[in-house]
């Protein structure tokens, strides 16, 4: 697929790297000559220097025989000024635009073929906010993913001693719980992957992905590990996009304190966070955070834009007492070495963000995808189309399924009639070996390894026959 990504900032350089990985021709635009360089040392793909929006800067990328445009640079307006060129002039099939203003959402008609010809938004700031939130409200949780419509969560957890799974075979969770069905996707163990069959002794300090129906998630956490008491209290480190939007929502569920070096900032969000406490100060401030009880807090979120600010108040504020805490971090580095350590989650915003567009460039029918473990691994739910003459899946059991190592089938969700419009799925289905896949099956893999997206696309694609 030929792809021209537009902005080389966190987003779209890890939308690049992610998309290069699976043999994509990609031409990416910045107006940036020195981001562009650093892009182009690491990575296969070519580089335009130039305004996105102008159509001669999408001529020189290629734009004539594009397939998709993907629009994530910091304007709004260049952005949906360069997916209306892009149709007007090239006709490129598909656009996706990266808009932080709330304000396009009112206003879906704007973003039709009409106007700016946008097929599909993102705004990462309101992904990454939803993301925060299931982490406060799961506060054992490294990862909480849905899928199906919110009916099936992916749940990645730390296992820890005194669990009542520790030491026990994987097989021991239906004993332990036989009125809840759920599914042991992969274990890494010292940053390496394990697939589990039910012989496989869980450890501690295991990092533990299991699938269940949402209702039924946190049961299964505490078979991995006590219960940690719930959420009440959070303190938030930066006013930004993402500080100021969860503190919105999170403010009418928790106690919420908001911490903004920015006096002029400050004194705006106090006013339109009316149920925050926000403070004018440094979060890296000992005395600061000691006045405000850092002590009691059960959550602290290092939200900032500097990556040094969010790991130094974070490693302080665990320090001084509170019980967990969360690092913003956009270097992988950075992120790899403090996870699991003294920062109990480290979390990569452009990382999260990337499975909404991952989702449209993805071959196939894909509902959904999730990028896990910072970009190393990935689900995935396919929607099954076919019949047993022209699907690989259709009418097979799991077991008969010729998977690549590392691919597993952790769920399957059916009940609506593709013919049903509106109609919602119904029946959570943990897989098994003989469970037997039928078409229009949401179907979610656990995949250990992102070079395996490509045998998967290609094994769960229909045949001709079927078109």
């Amino acid at each position: 697929m030929k792809i021209i990504i537009l902005g080389a900032g966190q987003v779209g350089a890890s939308v690049a790297e992610s998309l290069v990985s699976e043999s994509n021709e990609i031409n990416v635009i910045d107006t940036d000559v020195q981001r562009l360089r650093q892009l182009q040392d690491r990575l296969d793909l070519r580089t335009v220097v130039g305004n996105a929006a102008l159509p001669s800067v999408l001529r020189q990328a290629g734009a004539e025989d594009t397939d998709l445009l993907i629009a994530v640079t910091q304007s709004d307006q260049t952005n949906l000024c360069a997916c209306r060129t892009a149709e007007t002039l090239f006709n490129i099939p598909t656009k996706i635009a990266r808009l932080r203003s709330a304000d396009y959402s009112q206003h879906p008609e704007l973003l039709d073929a009409k106007n700016f010809a946008v097929d599909f938004s993102i705004c990462p700031e309101q992904i990454v906010t939803g993301y925060l939130l299931k982490l406060i409200e799961f506060p054992e949780a490294l990862q909480v993913l849905e899928f199906a419509d919110g009916m099936v969560s992916l749940v990645a957890a730390r296992a820890v001693a005194g669990g009542p799974l520790i030491g026990h075979p994987v097989s021991a969770l239906r004993q332990h719980m036989p009125q809840i069905d759920a599914r042991i996707a992969a274990i890494y163990r010292t940053d390496q992957p394990i697939m589990p069959d039910g012989d496989t002794l869980i450890e501690a300090g295991d990092e533990v992905f299991y699938l269940a129906a949402t209702r039924d998630i946190r049961q299964v956490m505490c078979e991995l590990r006590r219960r940690d008491q719930p959420t009440r209290r959070i303190m938030i480190a930066g006013g930004g996009n993402i500080g100021s939007r969860l503190a919105g929502v999170a403010q009418h569920r928790y106690q919420v304190k908001l911490i903004e070096t920015n006096e002029e900032r400050a004194k705006g969000l106090g006013a339109t966070l009316t149920d925050t406490l926000v403070l004018h100060g440094d979060a890296t401030d000992e005395m600061l955070l000691a006045a405000e009880n850092i002590d009691d807090m059960d959550f602290f979120l290092a939200l900032t834009n500097d990556d040094e600010n969010n790991i130094m108040s974070a490693l302080l504020a665990k320090s001084l007492g509170a019980r967990r805490v969360l690092a913003l971090i956009n270097r992988h580095a950075y992120a790899d070495l403090l996870q699991a350590d003294r920062i109990d989650i480290a979390i990569s915003p452009a990382q999260i963000s990337i499975g909404s567009l991952l989702a449209h460039v993805r071959r196939g029918d894909v509902a959904a995808v999730h990028s896990l473990r910072r970009g190393a691994a990935e689900a995935l739910e396919f929607v099954v189309h076919g019949d047993l003459s022209t699907s690989r899946v259709v009418g097979r059991r799991i077991s008969e399924l010729d998977l690549p190592k590392g691919a597993s089938i952790g769920a399957i969700v059916r009940g609506a009639s593709p013919d049903t419009p509106g109609a919602r799925l119904g029946q959570v289905v943990m897989a098994h070996g003989e469970t037997l896949i039928q078409p229009e099956d949401h179907v979610i893999l656990f995949l250990a390894s992102k070079d395996l997206v490509p045998r998967i696309e290609r094994y769960f694609q229909v045949g001709l026959a079927f078109f």
